[in-house]
């Protein structure tokens, strides 16, 4: 399960926004934000994220326990 209010935080870290980053890993707003909010994203789109995001530890946003 992903921890969506820690992507969020690195989102905003980083000055970007939810948009900017669907373009980056190639989707629709619409589309990022439905899988923001189910927590499932592709492992393609999470290290487009990780590298684009500079994220040091993506194990706990992307592959948090419940």
């Amino acid at each position: 399960m992903i921890r969506t209010d820690e992507l969020k935080g690195v989102i905003a870290k980083n000055g970007y926004s939810q948009s900017d980053v669907a373009g980056m890993i190639g989707v629709t707003p619409k589309t990022f934000y439905e899988k923001m909010k189910i927590g499932v994203f592709g492992s393609d789109e999470i290290q487009i994220m990780i590298e684009k995001l500079h994220i040091n530890d993506p194990i706990s946003i992307f592959f948090a326990k419940e």
